[in-house]
């Protein structure tokens, strides 16, 4: 269950940086509001899954999972650049997600 509440942790983290880039420095109500709700479940989800998971793994795959997903969205969503090099980072960070999640024992 402690994979499940990181995954959407994970995934939360996603849609508070997405949103945080629409809240223009937090100047635009709604998207500041959504980034501070969804921050905060975010946070909370992490800390559940921390309960099981060691600190070190449950950090990694959620940054991780913020990372290149928050990277895929400003890709496809904000049309931001997809270089080689972009590439190359986000398939590196996945690839340590999995060799930590491969790694841990708990949860």
């Amino acid at each position: 269950m402690a994979w499940i509440y990181l995954v959407f942790a994970g995934l939360l983290e996603i849609v508070w940086a997405f949103f945080m880039k629409k809240s223009v420095g937090f100047t635009v109500l709604a998207p500041s509001a959504i980034t501070v709700v969804t921050m905060i479940a975010s946070f909370a989800l992490l800390a559940v899954a921390m309960r099981t998971l060691p600190l070190g793994t449950a950090y990694t795959v959620w940054t991780g999972i913020g990372a290149v997903g928050a990277f895929a969205v400003g890709v496809i969503v904000l049309g931001e650049t997809a270089s080689p090099m972009r590439l190359a980072a986000a398939a590196l960070i996945l690839a340590g997600i999995v060799l930590m999640k491969l790694s841990s024992t708990a949860g």
